[in-house]
């Protein structure tokens, strides 16, 4: 049985499993790429100043929108797979946030899917981050080094706006 290759879901994830699954569906994988994402206890700030974060997203809007993003990796790169798991609710400190495991059959295109996905995740996918600080609860801001970042894959976010320089990223 196939896997869904996009995953939203307030459960933790196995990387192991994932990647097992991924594998399992194609004998002519030569090379998996991944990347896990997890929360952390600063945001550019000293230890313990984020207690906890919430992620919010817009329920079918968000699964689209990856899937197009992995549509999209598949055109750039020679990728036989790739598998996106985000998680959205309550976390703390150390928990798992998104999980990326690309598949191809060598190691480059593996890893620059990888990484596109990740880039382009942080910009386009449509969630949203609250985090728990001393001074109280926060939305995250987009950063401007986030849509730099997809900006080298040729493609244009000004999600951070001109000024804004965010507070935080996956």
């Amino acid at each position: 049985m196939t896997q869904p290759r996009v995953r939203i879901q307030t459960a933790d994830f196995d990387l192991s499993a994932e990647v097992a699954a991924l594998r399992a569906e194609d004998a002519g994988v030569g090379a998996v790429a991944s990347f896990v994402g997890t929360v952390r206890d600063r945001n550019g700030g000293t230890p313990g100043e984020v207690s906890a974060m919430e992620l919010e997203h817009y329920p079918g809007m968000t699964e689209a929108s990856i899937e197009a993003m992995i549509d999209e990796a598949h055109r750039r790169f020679d990728i036989r797979g790739a598998r996106v798991v985000h998680r959205v609710g309550p976390l703390l400190p150390r928990d798992q946030i998104v999980l990326v495991v690309v598949t191809s059959a060598h190691r480059g295109q593996a890893f620059q899917a990888c990484e596109f996905l990740m880039d382009y995740l942080k910009t386009q996918a449509p969630f949203w981050k609250k985090e728990t600080t001393p001074e109280g609860a926060r939305w995250v801001d987009a950063r401007v080094a986030d849509d730099a970042a997809l900006a080298r894959w040729g493609i244009a976010s000004d999600n951070a706006g001109p000024t804004d320089q965010g507070t935080a990223s996956k």
